[in-house]
This record gives structure tokens, sequence and C-alpha cells, in this order.
């Protein structure tokens, strides 16, 4: 599809519920020993196959509304979800759903299988196996990625676990192992990452401890969580925080968005551009903090962005991309070589995509550099190769440019974002 250009933003909007958060509400709700009621669920192709997983394990979820749902806790802890068969749960595209639950697994008797789409097949799994089997549960990969065969344990044991990269999705599959693990776990990172496993965690009754560079936990005897109100995603509002601020004359409220501070480097990131983002109505909603934010089109000046930071905007570096195109000056990602293994290689997919757009970009081994124009980038055609991430950045280049940008594969935002390209038209003045 080709996304026309853009004059101006105009309006006040909300985006769908997080994605980490709402996944990690219902595996979590699946442990629980009541019912949880999830609010603002975010559903996407992802979230669905999250649902999907625990359903196929014998967890009874109600679908009330498009974002409301009520999960039948079923205490996983020592069980045999299999019930002595070997179930195949089919994750989709949803590397969180299968490192997570290969954590929540580790922990049952009995055998389950993890499969998943090409792409999350392509991706690297041994980081989430290697601890898990320290722990005393049998995993076993294929070559390093998906199909995963664990054969879980009830009898695990804690350790002391230094991840070798920052990575929310290998501490949560350690936490969530260590629910059911023999002492105290501890997992520390080299820097800080998303923190809502913990979180949710500790609001359903784990006894957890967190520290500067590291957190711990203890087994966990019962978890509740009752309600969970997710909060709108804040990688769902920032392809609309950046179109508005390139835009010239923009003014676009986002309400409701979470703004939890492991996930909006961002925002730090723009306005040290120079972008005006103003939050107000600032507020926490079950342990996340959660505000609206005002967006005024500003000129950009560059920036860098390295490997402390990273963590914190991993998902919206394309999008700095973009940004850094628009700034005047040169700037530069460094510490970035985690973008090599996501959904595509999007150092390489990013790269090569914006340049095809006009805009002076170059790939680095962890990243890459950026001749920063203040002017509208040509425009063109860039392909997503399936990746949400990359079809998200390429839309709001087409709105930026100055003759539109044939998306390719446009429909890969559905893995995040169903309703994106509607949300957007419904602001886009042109």
């Amino acid at each position: 599809m080709k996304v026309e250009p853009a004059g101006t933003l105009i309006g006040h909007i909300a985006v769908p519920g997080d994605k980490s958060i709402s996944h990690r509400a219902v595996l979590i709700g699946a442990l629980c020993e009541d019912e949880t009621h999830v609010q603002g669920f975010g559903r996407s192709a992802d979230t669905e196959s999250t649902i999907a997983a625990v359903r196929t394990l014998g967890v009874e979820v109600d679908e009330l509304a498009e974002d409301e749902l009520v999960v039948h806790g079923t205490e996983l802890q020592g069980s045999d979800p299999g019930r002595g068969q070997t179930p195949v749960v089919d994750c989709g595209n949803a590397g969180t759903l299968m490192r997570l639950l290969a954590g929540i697994l580790a922990g049952q008797s009995g055998r389950c299988e993890l499969t998943g789409d090409e792409s999350l097949s392509a991706r690297p799994m041994e980081r989430i196996a290697e601890p898990l089997k320290r722990m005393g549960a049998k995993i076993s990969t294929t070559g390093g990625h998906a199909p995963l065969v664990i054969e879980g344990s009830d009898a695990l044991k804690a350790i002391d676990y230094v991840l070798p990269v920052a990575s929310a999705q290998v501490k949560s599959a350690v936490l969530l192992a260590a629910l059911n693990a023999d002492g105290t776990t501890t997992v520390s990172e080299p820097a800080p990452t998303r923190d809502h496993t913990e979180l949710m965690l500790a609001a359903a009754g784990a006894a957890v401890r967190r520290r500067p560079g590291s957190v711990s936990i203890e087994p966990a005897a019962g978890l509740s969580l009752g309600e969970v109100t997710v909060p709108g995603d804040f990688s769902s509002a920032a392809p609309f925080v950046v179109a508005a601020t390139l835009l010239a004359g923009s003014e676009l409220t986002i309400h409701d968005v979470g703004l939890n501070p492991r996930r909006t480097g961002l925002l730090e990131v723009l306005e040290r551009m120079g972008a005006r983002i103003t939050i107000f109505n600032r507020r926490r909603a079950g342990g996340e903090w959660i505000g609206d934010l005002e967006v005024h089109s500003s000129e950009l000046t560059a920036t860098d962005v390295g490997a402390e930071e990273v963590p914190r905007l991993v998902d919206e570096l394309p999008l700095f991309a973009l940004a850094a195109a628009g700034a005047r000056g040169d700037s530069r990602l460094t510490g970035a070589a985690e973008l090599r293994v996501k959904e595509t290689d999007r150092i390489e997919t990013v790269t090569n995509g914006l340049r095809a757009l006009g805009a002076h970009i170059r790939a680095r081994d962890d990243g890459f550099e950026v001749r920063g124009v203040p002017a509208r980038p040509t425009g063109g055609r860039m392909s997503s190769d399936g990746d949400h991430r990359v079809a998200v950045l390429a839309a709001v280049a087409g709105l930026v440019s100055r003759e539109g940008v044939e998306v390719g594969d446009a429909d890969a935002v559905a893995i995040s974002f169903p309703g994106f390209f509607d949300l957007l038209d419904s602001v886009s003045r042109r």
C-alpha cells in the first residue's frame, strides 16, 4: 500500500494496550490461583498467539470484549500441562511468548514442544535454554533455535545468573522458572531492561527484591492478580510521536500511554534532539506509570545513542533513524547488535530501506550512522520484509516524505498494531 505525504498531524488519540504487559497478564494470570480480569488488553497477532498457547495447555480464557479478558488460573506450578502427552504450542511470531513460556514450563513436570513461524524460528533460543538447564530443566533447541522441546521439572534449583546481554525476555524466563525453584534466584543485568515481569509478579504476591543491576525472587506458594489494567503501548505511540515531531504545525495528544521509565528512552533521546513533548496527567496503575503525551512539531539536531541507552528504546531504534535523517547534523547509534537478531536484521533492513527513500544512512556492525538533512526525504518504495516495526517505520516515512512511500508487506503491522493505518489516517491532515 502507498502512504501519501501529510501536511500535519492534528488531534487526540489513544493507542492499544501494551503488548509486553498483555502477554504477561495472560501468562502470569494462568499461574494464579483464581481468575484474572484483564482490561485494556492489547489485541494483536502476537498476543492472540499467547491466548491460544495457554488454551493449548488447558487454561480457560474468556474473551469478554476486544480489549477485555478473564484468565482462569490453573495453578500450573508442579503440574503436568500436557496431561501425559506432548502438546505442541505454536507461538507464531511472538518471541516474548516463546521465551517466557519456556521459563514457565521449565518448572512443570511433563514435556512440551514450542514452535513458531519462519521468522521466530530464526531467532536465538539457546540464550534461554542455557540458564534454564542450569536450573534443572531439560531443554533441547534445534541448532540453537526453535522448535524447543522442554522436559520440565518440579524440582528446579535456584541460580545466580548474569545476563550475557541485556534482555528482558531472558531475565523473565529465569524469574518465571524461579517461581518453582528451591532457593533464591538472582538475575543480574548489564543494563536496565523492561521490568514488567518483576512488577506484575510482585503485584501477584511473589517475593521480589530489586536492587540496582539485579532482581531476586523466591519460590511462590501461590499467586493472585485479581485485576490488571493495561496502559497504552508506548511502542505503538512512538510512531505518532516521531511523525508529529517531524511534520511542521503538528499538535497531537496521545492519551493513557504507559510511561514505564525502562520503556521510554525514545522520549529522552528526542528531547535531547530538541523535540517538544509534554507529559501530563501522570499517574500509577498496577505498579506501572501512565500518562498523556502532548507533541508539537519542532526542528531537531543530531545526537548519539550508545549501548547504555539501547535496552530502553530497542523497539524504537528504527524510528530514531528516521528522526535522525530529518535532524541537523550527524547522528550515530552504537551498541545495538541485538537489532540483527530481531524479526529481520533490523540494521540492514532499516538502513537499506531509508537509503532507498533518499536518507543518508550507513550501517555499522552494531548500529548505524546518519547524516541528517532538515528536509523531507524524497520517498519511493520500502519493504518491511515481514517485520512489523519496519512496516510502521516505512509508513511514517511516507507521511513525512515529499512523494509518499509504497510500503511492501504492509500487513506485517498486524503483528503488533492491527489498527495502525486507520489511526494514522484519522489524525493526518493533507
